[in-house]
C-alpha cells in the first residue's frame, strides 16, 4: 500500500488527463498499411474481447448501489422507493444506451444534410461509424471511471484516488484496441485527424468526470453514466460480432477475444491488488 499522499486539485486533474489520455497508445495500429485478413480478424476479435469485460466490469459496478438499496429496504434501513427509484435509473440508463444507438443511428442515416450537420457520420464508411460509436461508449465509460477519481478524491480517500488513477491509466491504454479494431478491414487508413478525435472522444471524459465528481458526490448521476455506458458498449459488441461473422477465420477470432477478455481482467486485477 501506499503511504498517505498529498495530492492538489491541480496534480489531480493533470493525473487523470493522463489517466484518459493513455487511450492514444493503441490508436497507431489503426493505420497499418493492408493487413493481413487474419489480423483484421484478430483485431476486431480483440476489440470485442475488451469490450465485452467493460460490458461486464461496468454492469456489476451499476448494480452495486441498486442492491445495496434493496438490501437496506429489506432490513428495513432504507427506503423501497429509493430501491425503485435506482432500479428505474439502471434500468433506463441501460436501455437509453442500447436502444437509442438503434433509433439514433436510424435517424441520422435518414436526416441528409441535418444529419450530416448534427453528427457529422452519414457519409462515413459502417466501420468509421463503428469506431465513432465505441468511442463514445468508451468516453461514456470513462466518464464514470472520471467520477469515481472524482468522488475518491472530494471524500479525502486520496490513495484510493492515486490508485483509480494508476489502474484507469493501464486499463484505458487497451481501450484504443477497441475503438480501432472495425477499421482494420478499410483498404483506406484512416487520417491521424480521425484518429485524435477518436481519442479524443474516448479518453477526454475522465478528465471532465474528476472535474465533476470532484465538486459534489451524487450516487444516482455514477449509477446513469455507468448504465448509459453499458448499454451503449453492449451495443457496439453486437455491431461488432456481425463484423466478426463475416469475416471468418474462427479459430483466430476466439483465441483473439479470450486475448481481449484477459487484458481486461488484467488491468482491473491491478486495482484489486492494490486495495483499490
Amino acid at each position: 500500500m501506499f503511504a498517505a499522499v498529498e495530492l492538489s486539485t491541480g496534480r489531480l486533474f493533470v493525473l487523470a488527463a493522463i489517466a484518459g489520455l493513455t487511450i492514444f497508445l493503441g490508436l497507431p495500429l489503426g493505420r497499418l498499411r493492408n493487413p493481413a485478413p487474419r489480423l483484421r480478424a484478430g483485431l476486431n476479435a480483440t476489440a470485442i474481447g475488451i469490450l465485452v469485460f467493460l460490458v461486464f466490469d461496468v454492469l456489476a459496478h451499476a448494480n452495486e448501489p441498486v442492491e445495496s438499496a434493496l438490501l437496506a429496504a429489506v432490513d428495513g434501513q432504507g427506503t423501497w422507493w429509493r430501491f425503485a427509484g435506482l432500479a428505474a435509473v439502471f434500468a433506463g440508463g441501460v436501455a437509453l444506451g442500447l436502444v437509442g444507438l438503434v433509433y439514433y443511428d436510424r435517424w441520422v442515416s435518414g436526416r441528409g444534410a441535418v444529419g450530416d450537420a448534427l453528427a457529422g457520420v452519414r457519409g462515413m464508411a459502417p466501420s468509421y461509424r463503428l469506431a465513432l460509436l465505441i468511442a463514445v461508449g468508451i468516453g461514456l465509460h470513462n466518464f464514470s471511471e472520471g467520477l469515481a477519481i472524482g468522488q475518491s478524491a472530494a471524500s479525502g480517500q486520496l490513495n484510493l484516488a492515486l490508485l483509480l488513477i494508476i489502474g484507469f491509466g493501464l486499463h484505458n491504454a487497451t481501450e484504443g484496441f477497441g475503438i480501432v479494431g472495425p477499421l482494420a478491414g478499410e483498404e483506406e487508413r484512416p487520417s491521424w485527424r480521425f484518429l485524435l478525435t477518436m481519442g479524443a472522444i474516448g479518453g477526454v471524459p475522465t478528465f471532465l468526470g474528476t472535474v465533476v465528481g470532484n465538486s459534489f458526490v451524487n450516487d444516482t448521476v455514477f449509477l446513469l453514466f455507468l448504465a448509459l455506458a453499458a448499454g451503449s458498449i453492449l451495443y457496439v459488441v453486437v455491431q461488432l460480432l456481425k463484423v466478426a461473422a463475416r469475416q471468418g477465420f474462427a479459430e483466430v477470432v476466439m483465441w483473439c477475444v479470450f486475448l481481449g477478455l484477459v487484458l481486461g481482467f488484467a488491468t482491473d486485477y491491478v486495482l484489486v491488488a492494490a486495495g483499490g
